[in-house]
């Protein structure tokens, strides 16, 4: 059983961190670009959470950053070290401890739905649907080039997170179609009348 040193307990963003400089990304550029292409659907960092993650994920000795200036502009490059290497085996291999945390504010929306008519409800739920349609879209753009690799050639399993993606966002599209209708058909009720 993996028990970790309350020393180097990993905040959510450094995980994100420390995976995307194992998979190749360089700079804190490079990580919010990875994310954003990829972990960003269901494991999200800011500009504002990398940097000052980065720094203090130096100080604890987790990475170590070189300047790399290119033309002109300041910028460095990081890399794990070897306690930075344990830390992330550690989280990735801990199976007792694990975080769920879906933030949709669709589905917010719809838990006060007792709040708005019926019709103010279904249209909700049909926008979702068009969004789920605009998520799948751009998931499949990038699903052929996902299938060659994420950073380098080898790496298959951002791949795959990407299939669970796309089965995801299929369901929650056929759930809010099916859940409008049962509305609109008067199978579920209302609080307020429409």
């Amino acid at each position: 059983m993996y028990l970790p040193d309350m020393s180097t307990t990993l905040t959510p963003t450094a995980r994100v961190i420390l995976g995307m400089l194992r998979l190749g990304a360089q700079t804190g550029y490079d990580i919010k670009r990875a994310i954003d292409h990829s972990t960003r659907f269901f494991w999200s960092a800011s500009y504002g959470q990398i940097y000052p993650e980065l720094n203090r994920l130096e100080e604890r000795g987790l990475v170590e950053g070189r300047p790399d200036p290119r033309g002109g502009v300041k910028r460095t490059s990081y890399t794990l070290t070897k306690a930075g290497e344990q830390a992330l085996q550690g989280w990735l291999t801990d199976r007792e401890s694990y975080t769920f945390e879906l933030r949709d504010e669709g589905l917010l929306r719809f838990f006060f739905g007792d709040l708005l008519a019926r019709d103010d409800v279904v249209a909700n739920l049909r926008a979702r649907q068009a969004f789920c349609d605009y998520v799948l879209e751009h998931f499949r753009s990038f699903e052929p080039d996902a299938r060659t690799g994420f950073i380098e050639d080898t790496q298959r399993y951002p791949y795959l997170a990407l299939e669970y993606g796309i089965e995801f966002m299929e369901w929650m599209r056929a759930w809010c179609e099916r859940t409008a209708d049962r509305i609109e058909s008067g199978e579920l009720p209302s609080a307020k009348p429409s």
